[in-house]
Formats: C-alpha cells, structure tokens, sequence
C-alpha cells in the first residue's frame, strides 16, 4: 500500500488510538465483519472506489448498509475509511483487516497483568502466533487442511484452535481470522503479518534467526546485543534450529536478510559456475 492509500491509512491509524485504551474483541469482531462482508460483495467494492462518487456518499452508504448491526465505533472506522482517500477498493480492505487487527493488539497489550512466567499480554500474543506458525509450517498434512477450499471457515477455525488449544482470547481472533478469511494470501504469512503488528506496537522488530543448532544462552545473549546495536532497536528474536543450513546463520529482520549459511555459499558458488 502506498501513496494516497498509505496516507489515508496512517491517519485512520490514528484516530483509532483514541479508542484503543478501551477496546474490545467484540469490536474488532465488528470490524472483522465488515470486510467479510466488503470482500464478499463485488457490487459494494465497486461503490467504494468508484470514483464519480463523493466521499461522504462512500460514507454514508457504509453508515446506510451497517448501522444498527455492529457497533456504533465499528460503523464509525468503517465509515470513516469509506470516506477517505483510497487507491482502490481492495486498499480498503487491507486498512480495515489491519485495524481489526490493531484492536486485538491493543486489548492484549491493555492486560496490565504480567504472567507467571514474566511476559506481558502482548508479548503472549506474538508467542502464541509464532507457536501457531511454527506448528502449521512443520505439517504438509495441517497445510493441505487449512488450504482446503471444500473446507468450511468452521472446520478450519476449529483445526486451528486445535493446534493451538493455550492460546489467548487474543490470538485465537487473529488465527482464527487468518484461516477463515486470508483474503488471497497463505494463512502464516496473514498470521506473520499480524505478528509483525504486535511488534510493530511495542516498538519492536522481529529478527528470525535461523542455525544449524541451538546456541548456548551467553551465544544467544550476544546476537541479542548485537542485532539491538545493528537495528538501533529492541528486536524480539525468533530462534529457528534447521539442520538444512549446513553451517552458519540466516537472519531476516522484514524483508532483509543477511544469510550466511554454507548451503547459501555453494548455492551462489554453483550460480556462479554455471553463468
């Protein structure tokens, strides 16, 4: 997303924040509703982004189609969206599922509880989406099941709360939107995406470090350190062991990467023998 869309979209983040401190699931539901319902409907994405209509007409159709049905503050977002400036209607979408998105973050990051095991609700909820990832990724036979167009929204969900039966309130509405609606996209990179946002709210990025074998604690606190002062940031740091590496490191901060592993080099090796 970028240009007129990008723009539309930070200031709808922003607005959101006023409502944040006293979010709920149940509005993000809401949320999640509507674009369920934009994305089954070709006839009201076309409303949306044609452009002979006048913006307030945009808005005025979302308050005409949804008022009454969801809450007044997930007509209020909606509508609000409709009315601002979009590249297109499936740019609409995408800023509707990531506030969605945002007011499940916020209400996780809103438990001022901290665990038994010292991690706050936010930090559970990107634990419990990583979990659900690494689960589905390691499975061809959860992947196939979860890709299954004959499946019903249910039947998946259901699967998903399966492999992930500890997981909060929080993480179990984002899963169980990524594998019930991922709008076109694979359901761990919808989940990734959502994971990214929870970082992204507590001023972090995520590093996916991948190697050959687990590193010792003093290891793994130095990379830690390290990445910090490379980045300038608190990083939160996924730790992948893949036998498949041969020997070295991968680690992908967003769309970087800096890979260093042996099967990597002989890879390049081999491109470069053969060019």
């Amino acid at each position: 997303m970028a240009g007129v869309s990008s723009e539309s979209l930070t200031a709808a983040l922003l607005a959101l924040e006023a409502k944040l401190p006293d979010a709920s699931l149940q509005l993000a539901n809401d949320l999640f509703g509507i674009l369920a319902t934009v994305d089954s409907s070709a006839g009201l994405r076309r409303a949306l982004a044609d452009p002979s209509r006048s913006n307030d007409e945009k808005s005025a159709l979302v308050k005409q189609l949804f008022g009454g049905k969801v809450s007044a503050d997930a007509v209020e977002i909606a509508s609000g969206l409709a009315g601002s400036r979009w590249a297109s209607a499936r740019d609409i979408g995408d800023a509707l599922e990531t506030l969605a998105a945002s007011v499940v973050i916020a209400v996780a990051e809103n438990k001022s509880a901290v665990s038994a095991s010292g991690i706050t609700g936010l930090e559970a909820l990107e634990n419990d989406l990583f979990a659900f990832n690494q689960t589905v990724e390691s499975s061809h036979e959860v992947q196939r099941a979860l890709s299954e167009p004959q499946a019903s929204p249910a039947a998946k969900t259901a699967l998903a709360e399966k492999l992930v039966p500890n997981a909060s309130g929080e993480a179990k509405v984002l899963i169980g939107q990524a594998v019930s609606q991922p709008r076109g996209l694979k359901v761990t990179k919808l989940v990734r995406r959502f994971a990214e946002l929870a970082a992204k709210r507590q001023q972090r990025w995520i590093a996916t470090v991948g190697v050959t074998r687990p590193l010792t604690a003093t290891q793994a606190g130095r990379l830690h350190t390290g990445l910090n002062a490379l980045y300038g940031r608190e990083l939160k740091i996924n730790m992948n062991v893949d036998p498949a590496l041969i020997g070295g490191i991968r680690i992908q901060v967003g769309d970087e990467v800096v890979d260093a592993s042996v099967l990597t080099r002989l890879a390049q090796l081999h491109r470069q023998f053969a060019g």
